[in-house]
């Protein structure tokens, strides 16, 4: 019979040699098997089961227990909470049996288990699901919090709070109550919820809560959540909205300027949804508004300093004081600068000096100007640029129709593209002009309500029209051009730069001539007779024809008049005459004989 079942530590103690042993029992039990010898009367316990035993040695590792077996059973000395009185030999406890025989044959005890098992056979019988229980936090494990109640309870993450807390390990050494949800004897579990019953006392407290508010009072709340448009304060058994624009009277940008999570805050009641239970919270109305008395504090046309707090692209928004902002449009910031942005002239926080233009109490608006704190530069223009003067200025912009002349910041001229030469058709400014360039011209009209001046730029020379063009260019005299452009009702001939005539279709031969591209080309030289000298409509009619009735040649001298040699053409479509807005305004030419 082997020896491996039996107490090898009794053996070494009685000096025992274990084949000794083995002749002994097989002489005094010659019926009984080694298993049954060592197991007969272990065979009335169970595993797992709960025994009552005494401690008969103890050391530093280990508890030897004396369960009224042949061998005594052994419980782990770390079993024992540093908080308990320490075993003692004699002493009586109770432990599980976890095995008959280790791997070196020994009984396996535990007294943590039998004093766990006892600890929840206490609960189950005085607990049931309901039942509030109060338990210290002991540690966070996977889903929640391990809470021990005299067992270790399973507090769910979800069933912490109300409102989930960012780190639930925070409640770790913290005892607190909570609610059993859930006991499920089989598994030995309890599943408990803290916000079950923060709920039900909530329930209790809003119910009383709302039927003692009212509109106007002041009550203590502690923030319990911020989100971008308020905060949520805990009244007490509810929660109430303090909006952003109920914070402060001042511009604020996001809750977290005034109140921070568990701050405990005093609110103002602004209003009561008794159905939807929902409650309007105010922090500045607790202080009067600043815009009462707002018109006398700051009058219009006053000057004030003030703070910019925002700039938008409409214009900047000034803070005069806590709770009073005005905005400076961006038409009202500078006299002299065209303004894009206003971030070209003002940044949050530059401190500027501007004048209060207009007030509305009702919606809580000012309007401000910064540019009225300075000389405007358009009074008194008109003595500084008197009509006929001759200024120097600066191209600044160029248009089809012109082209604007900085004559010093914040005072612009139009130059026309009329008044840019007595000769020349110009159809834009970039044709004369090239934006920077310095230039010199003659005030020819100012309107200062509207803030204009018109320049001009032929008027710095002669007319050549009044006397050069029709001393050169005398009726009956020939001359010599280049074909410039070909249209259906005639060619256009260059005399000299900027300076054109009209060959009429009817005066490019002596036959008639259908298509004038079948006789001329642009850029041909031609011989060409002057027909008339229109200067008041600044045109000059040429004729290529062999024969001019002499009936019909004006006198010598005469400017005015003009062959008539082809008076009896037939009269020509108006849009045939266009070529020419008078005034020396564009290319000068004649539009034909007869006219």
């Amino acid at each position: 019979m082997a020896t491996g079942m039996v107490d090898r530590n009794l053996l070494r103690e009685f000096n025992i040699d274990e084949s000794e042993l083995d002749a002994v029992i097989s002489a005094s039990f010659p019926n009984f098997t080694e298993e049954e010898f060592y197991h007969q009367e272990a065979q009335a316990y169970d595993l797992n089961q709960i025994l009552t035993g005494t401690i008969v040695r103890v050391d530093n590792e280990e508890v030897v227990v004396d369960i009224g077996y042949k061998s005594e059973g052994v419980v782990q000395r770390d079993e024992w909470d540093p908080a308990e009185p320490p075993p003692e030999v004699g002493q009586q406890i109770e432990v599980e049996l976890e095995e008959f025989e280790d791997s070196i044959g020994l009984i396996v005890l535990s007294k943590r288990k039998a004093d766990r098992r006892r600890e929840w056979e206490k609960i189950i019988s005085t607990h049931q699901e309901g039942d509030i229980v109060r338990g210290q936090v002991i540690r966070k494990i996977k889903g929640g919090l391990l809470l021990n109640i005299g067992v270790n309870v399973f507090l769910p993450a979800s069933q912490v709070d109300i409102r989930r807390p960012n780190d639930i390990a925070e409640y770790i050494g913290s005892e607190i109550e909570c609610m059993i949800l859930k006991i499920d004897e089989a598994r030995r579990n309890i599943v408990v919820s803290r916000r079950r019953l923060i709920e039900e006392e909530r329930e209790k407290m809003k119910k009383s809560l709302l039927s003692n508010l009212q509109i106007g009072q002041v009550r203590k709340g502690t923030v319990k959540n911020i989100a971008d448009f308020g905060a949520f304060v805990d009244l007490g058994g509810i929660d109430g909205l303090l909006h952003i624009t109920d914070m402060s009277w001042g511009r604020i940008s996001h809750p977290t300027e005034m109140v921070r999570i568990d701050d405990e805050i005093e609110v103002m009641i602004l209003n009561i949804d008794y159905d939807k239970e929902k409650i309007a919270l105010g922090l500045k109305q607790k202080s009067p508004s600043p815009w009462a008395n707002i018109s006398t504090k700051y009058p219009v046309g006053s000057r004030v300093q003030g703070e910019v707090v925002n700039v938008l692209s409409y214009g900047a928004f000034v803070k005069l004081e806590d709770g009073i902002e005005g905005l400076v449009h961006i038409s009202e910031m500078s006299w002299t600068r065209r303004v894009n942005h206003p971030s070209e002239l003002v940044a949050i926080g530059d401190k500027v000096e501007v004048m209060v233009l207009g007030i509305n109490e009702d919606k809580q608006e000012i309007s401000l100007g910064m540019k009225q704190t300075q000389p405007n530069p358009w009074d008194d223009v008109s003595k500084r640029y008197p009509v006929g003067a001759i200024v120097k200025g600066t191209v600044r912009n160029l248009t089809n129709y012109g082209a604007f002349v900085e004559l010093q910041e914040g005072v612009d001229g139009l130059l026309h593209i009329s008044d840019m030469s007595w000769t020349r058709k110009v159809s834009h400014a970039n044709e004369i002009l090239k934006k920077g360039d310095p230039i010199e011209c003659q005030i020819l009209s100012v309107d200062e309500d509207r803030r204009r001046i018109a320049l001009g730029l032929k008027q710095l020379s002669e007319d050549p029209w009044e006397t050069r063009i029709p001393q050169k260019y005398a009726p009956g005299s020939t001359v010599s051009g280049k074909v410039t452009k070909i249209t259906n009702f005639g060619v256009f001939v260059q005399l000299e730069d900027d300076l054109e005539g009209l060959l009429h279709v009817s005066e490019l031969a002596d036959h008639k001539v259908e298509h004038p591209e079948s006789l001329v080309n642009v850029g041909q030289e031609l011989e060409v007779r002057v027909l008339r000298v229109d200067t008041a409509e600044r045109k000059i009619g040429l004729s290529r024809k062999t024969e001019v009735k002499e009936a019909e040649a004006p006198a010598a001298g005469d400017a005015a008049a003009a062959p008539t040699s082809a008076a009896a053409a037939p009269a020509r479509p108006r849009e045939e005459l266009k070529g020419g807005t008078g005034g020396g305004s564009g290319p000068l030419f004649t539009l034909g004989s007869g006219e």
